[in-house]
């Protein structure tokens, strides 16, 4: 028999991300079930509009990116597993290139290549251009790990060459977007590091002017023309915020 696969989602008023991501899925025919954990506190049509499509629904209180993951990997019924987000789509060269990975089995996980898309563009410098993470995976071989931030995922086993084709991933359908966000990220990773006994030093204000540096200039994100000069300009924003806010936590 075919091995199947299961899409994992997590989240919390997506309802417009997460159409364009359940349409992905349904045409590229890159998943067999599909299985969406909806923040208990999502006040939008997100969950309305995942039981729609057809997909397993269930709700459950955030804690954690990690605990939340895991929870919507044990709801998961297929021999693989395809963590993807609601603000991302699977392109066609992808859905079969995951068709003929899990067919010819050997490897246990396999990296998935990403585009971004902002203000219109797809950006290919300033660092973005080679991003990829793996997101395909035996769901017997591999568990969620990490906490408040940036979880990743722990394999038991062989991970194999990056697949063919891309997830298309768009953060932030414009700048507003990308500011209301800011404080909730910025926020819960200042707290992260506070956790794990950093202390504040006046050098981390050199964080903001060296992000520039090293994204405008040594990786070319002006090669982007005005959207990568702007996620350039964010971005490093964005990495100053959270030492600035780490500060704050020590008063």
């Amino acid at each position: 028999m075919k091995p199947t696969v299961s899409a994992l989602i997590i989240a919390k008023d997506e309802q417009e991300d997460l159409a364009r991501c359940l349409m992905s899925l349904a045409e590229t025919a890159a998943a067999d079930e599909v299985v969406v954990l909806v923040d208990a506190a999502s006040a939008d049509k997100t969950e309305e509009l995942a039981r729609r499509s057809g997909a397993k629904v269930a709700r459950r209180a955030f804690d954690d990116y990690a605990r939340q993951r895991q929870a919507a990997l044990e709801l998961c019924t297929k021999e693989w597993v395809l963590w993807i987000d609601a603000d991302e789509r699977v392109d066609g060269a992808l859905g079969g290139a995951i068709a003929t990975a899990t067919a010819a089995g050997g490897a246990d996980a396999f990296p998935i290549r990403f585009s971004v898309e902002f203000m219109g563009k797809t950006l290919r410098f300033g660092g973005l251009g080679s991003e990829k993470h793996v997101r395909l995976f035996r769901r017997a071989k591999a568990k969620f790990v990490g906490g408040a931030l940036h979880e990743g995922l722990e394999i038991d086993g062989e991970v194999g060459a990056p697949l063919a084709g891309r997830m298309v991933h768009r953060p932030y359908k414009d700048l507003s977007e990308y500011v209301a966000k800011l404080d909730r990220y910025t926020s819960l990773a200042a707290q992260k590091k506070r956790d794990a006994g950093m202390k504040f030093t006046p050098l981390y204000h050199l964080v903001l002017p060296w992000e520039l540096l090293k994204r405008i200039v040594l990786k070319a994100a002006f090669l982007d023309g005005a959207p990568g000069l702007v996620w350039a300009g964010l971005s490093a924003f964005h990495h100053w915020l959270k030492y600035a806010k780490l500060k704050e936590l020590e008063r």
